[in-house]
């Protein structure tokens, strides 16, 4: 059985739940499986047909990400088969099969997204949650300032432009939202990253939150409105 097992720890509540169908190994063991966790996602892999029915069996995921070609069965026909048993289900069709007549049958099929390999994981944690928010409509987010989307791991602009967070970037945001216009020290920040707060090295904060700041400004093209605050901490302005 080659599904995952991510502890506690690793998983969040309010976590998509993924269940990932891929028959290589290699890619979806230590690419894939990884880097989707490192946004946050709790995921489940199989590498069969017959796998991923036992790991649903003790999971029901949000999402589905499923390949084409499978060992055991046809990635088509399992698309249909979710899609009839399970209607709010989200399935991403993720294939190294790129033509127009295999996106068109898969859509059809009955999956929401197809994306081919390779494939920046951005563009796949941004699909993901394209899927989710249409599968899970939620009341519009309040216009005027800067907030956390309903499940915390996208950011949303006064605006309404969206960045995806990654797990770091969640922890960060959801301490200072939640004492906006107060400088938050940097004490409790590293509190919130850091189990051990004492091996924690306080340089990796700064540069946390410089990359942070140097991501949204570059998807969105207005800054982050998050200031150092000399020998205090950092504020995060409304």
């Amino acid at each position: 059985m080659s599904s995952a097992n991510p502890t506690a720890s690793t998983e969040s509540e309010g976590s998509l739940r993924l269940v990932l169908l891929e028959d290589d190994d290699l890619l979806r063991e230590h690419v894939l499986a990884p880097k989707l966790r490192r946004f946050g996602f709790e995921v489940r892999t199989s590498g069969s047909m017959a796998e991923m029915s036992e790991v649903i069996g003790k999971m029901v995921p949000d999402i589905v990400i499923l390949d084409i070609g499978l060992p055991d069965s046809d990635g088509f026909e399992v698309a249909r088969g979710l899609r009839a048993r399970s209607p709010g289900l989200g399935i991403v069709m993720l294939t190294g099969r790129s033509e127009s007549v295999d996106r068109i049958r898969g859509l059809t099929e009955g999956a929401d997204a197809y994306l081919a390999k390779p494939v920046e994981i951005d563009v796949l944690v941004a699909t993901l949650h394209s899927v989710a928010r249409r599968l899970k409509p939620h009341a519009p987010d309040i216009a005027g300032t800067w907030r956390l989307s309903s499940d915390n791991w996208i950011l949303v602009s006064p605006l309404g432009g969206r960045v995806t967070l990654t797990k770091t970037e969640r922890l960060l945001l959801e301490e200072l939202m939640r004492r906006l216009n107060q400088v938050v020290s940097r004490e409790v920040l590293i509190g919130v990253l850091a189990d051990d707060v004492l091996a924690f090295d306080p340089h990796r904060l700064d540069s946390m939150i410089h990359r942070l700041r140097r991501k949204v400004l570059a998807t969105l093209g207005i800054p982050l409105p998050l200031d150092a605050v000399h020998g205090a901490g950092y504020l995060l302005a409304a």
